[in-house]
């Protein structure tokens, strides 16, 4: 049996939901300068699939990496960690 090679998974904030069965995911790292030392936020910003539509702005989700869907989208919303207060 042929074994498939592990996917990435991120966890991030939804920035927008207004796209029908897609989600705007915004992921918060943080870096350490080379030169000066002090670490500085970088965001990356995803489009993942949410066959539902149940993700609102502001949801903590976990987004897996899968084949690509469209031209912009290649991330499948696993889960919803934490909904927006």
């Amino acid at each position: 049996m042929e074994t498939r090679n592990l996917r990435k998974e991120r966890t991030g904030v939804v920035t927008s939901n207004k796209m029908n069965k897609s989600i705007t995911v915004e992921i918060e790292r943080r870096v350490k300068h080379p030169i000066y030392g002090k670490f500085v936020k970088k965001t990356s910003r995803f489009m993942a699939h949410d066959e539902k539509n149940e993700c609102n702005v502001g949801d903590t989700v976990r987004i897996m990496e899968v084949r690509p869907m469209s031209k912009n989208k290649c991330w499948r919303m696993v889960e919803i960690i934490e909904r927006a207060k």
